[in-house]
């Protein structure tokens, strides 16, 4: 059966590949050097903020961390586009910048790039999820749930437990994880060797930073703000593909447009947060064209009918959106794991 002829998900019209044509749309410079000519400063400046409150009540100096951690969603998606080379036309001008932001993100450019890519190849696809493994391109069937063991269905349920998944271990993988080149076969030579020269680059950076105003007074400002992006971050894109009525195939059925408008949410935020997450709330249309530029994701929404029959998230709806764990198959949609499944 192929894509074109499955039940639509949710009301929708399954799109044949290559039948969404939406308008044009491409790096423009002074759009991208306005988006940094902003947000940088912002930044650096609520940064310092935060050093001086430390004399008066550190409630304010985590207070201002939640806008500043915002800043650093926002870097982290310029990033993002320049891992894509969306955000310049030029690929030096991309690799550039994208290897400065690894300094306010804490994630190493070429690595995270490549991983990436591997994800855009593979997502919600269930004959794939072992290629580019990652939190956004892999789930469990409910049936291969079933076959679990006793014990590594309960590894499994706590490492899906909200507090976990989304609370700590997202700290964890920024702060150390991507310390190391983990995952990554001998042959990706210049991603290993990115991420080593990305920690010199953050001694150097932080160290300096250290001696001017002290390794403390560093300590107490960034912690809360990178583990607050991260959190944010890993839940941003993660639930964008898991959540209830998304649509996972196997490879046979697998085409990157249905995956994209079908297996890819609409995430609708308020205008605040949609500026401190840089558009990435419109993920099918970045999944349709990762070429696309952040301040072009919306405009190609509004002009593309095909895109505004993507699956829409409320806010609200994706915060809830943690419990869908497990892909059912038989209801072709993302549900929570079964209460009691675990033997006492």
């Amino acid at each position: 059966m192929s894509a074109a002829n499955m039940k639509p998900t949710a009301g929708m019209t399954p799109a044949e590949p290559g039948s969404v044509h939406p308008p044009p749309a491409k790096a423009e410079i002074r759009r991208s050097l306005g988006q940094i000519a902003v947000t940088v400063p912002l930044y650096l400046g609520l940064w310092t903020c935060m050093y001086f409150s430390l004399t008066v009540s550190y409630a304010l100096t985590l207070a201002l961390a939640i806008p500043a951690a915002g800043l650093v969603v926002r870097i982290f998606i310029f990033q993002h586009d320049c891992g894509h080379g969306s955000f310049f036309r030029d690929r030096w001008a991309n690799d550039l910048l994208g290897r400065v932001c690894s300094l306010f993100t804490l994630t190493p450019y070429a690595i995270w790039r490549h991983q990436h890519a591997q994800h855009h190849a593979n997502w919600n696809n269930l004959d794939r999820r072992q290629s580019g493994l990652d939190i956004y391109s892999t789930c469990l069937t409910i049936a291969e749930y079933q076959r679990l063991r006793p014990a590594r269905r309960l590894v499994y349920r706590l490492s899906q437990h909200p507090v976990v998944a989304l609370l700590i271990l997202p700290p964890l993988i920024f702060f150390f994880l991507y310390r190391v080149p983990f995952d990554t076969p001998p042959r990706w030579k210049k991603e290993r060797r990115g991420v080593h020269l990305t920690n010199l680059a953050l001694v150097a950076a932080y160290g300096s930073l250290g001696l001017l105003i002290g390794f403390w007074q560093v300590l107490l400002i960034q912690v809360p703000v990178s583990s607050l992006a991260a959190i944010v971050g890993v839940w941003l894109f993660s639930v964008q593909h898991k959540f209830e009525n998304t649509l996972w195939l196997h490879g046979p059925e697998w085409n990157a447009t249905d995956a994209a408008l079908r297996g890819s949410s609409y995430l609708r935020l308020p205008r605040v947060l949609q500026w401190f997450t840089g558009n990435i709330g419109f993920h099918h249309v970045h999944h349709f064209d990762p070429r696309i530029p952040n301040y072009h994701l919306q405009e190609q929404h509004n002009r593309t009918p095909a895109f505004q029959q993507a699956p829409m998230l409320s806010l609200w709806a994706a915060l809830r959106a943690y419990r869908y764990c497990l892909w059912d198959e038989g209801q072709r949609k993302m549900v929570p794991i079964p209460k009691g499944a675990v033997p006492a």
